[in-house]
């Protein structure tokens, strides 16, 4: 059964980056000690992300559309705004004015769709890939190594706990009831206080 702690954030989710069990959960032991340490992954990927946004004064969608289309580049599999509004899981309307900000910033640009003629693909400019290059190789270079210093059975394990997880996210409804106000105030619930009687 889980528990909730007032050290956690809105989302139910421990901000300490210590290492210290979360309270959601009364269990203790390696399984805890596991999603601790996801948890505290999360969270160093977060202060990533945010650290990011600042340092090339763009949102964190922003640069998250900027990601996804360099990641389809390698990937040799072209994105186009519908695709991207998709990964980014917001309105046509909303990537046309993200796709505003970053061709006018000169990190990514609509280029004719190679496969079909009626429609554009998005694509980073070479200012765009120059940013995040300049940003995440060397990251990712020392996320590999960490990785390959684990024996290669332990990352097959890794791996799929990772897999189960996200299937466990991705299987959470979005379309559960949104919280109720409460039928009374807390003033009206505390209760009164009565006058005694005074003497004669």
């Amino acid at each position: 059964m889980s528990t909730y702690h007032p050290g956690m954030d809105e989302a139910g989710e421990t901000r300490d980056r210590g290492g210290r069990g979360t309270d959601w959960y009364e269990e203790d032991g390696s399984a805890l000690e596991l999603l601790t340490a996801l948890r505290t992954y999360q969270a160093a990927h977060g202060d990533l992300r945010r650290r990011m946004s600042a340092e090339m004064d763009m949102n964190t969608t922003d640069l998250a559309a900027l990601r996804h289309v360099i990641a389809h580049e390698r990937r040799e599999e072209p994105l186009t705004p519908l695709g991207l509004a998709r990964l980014l899981r917001i309105s046509g309307a909303s990537t046309s004015k993200l796709l505003d900000r970053l061709s006018t910033s000169g990190h990514l640009e609509r280029v004719p769709n190679p496969h079909d003629g009626r429609s554009s693909v998005v694509v980073a400019t070479a200012h765009g890939h120059e940013q995040v290059r300049a940003r995440l190789a060397g990251m990712h270079e020392r996320m590999l190594e960490t990785a390959q210093e684990m024996p290669e059975e332990v990352r097959r394990e890794a791996a799929a706990f990772l897999r189960g997880i996200a299937g466990v996210l991705d299987a959470e409804s979005s379309s559960a009831s949104p919280l109720t106000p409460a039928t009374e105030r807390p003033e009206e619930r505390r209760p009164s206080r009565t006058r005694r009687p005074q003497g004669d």
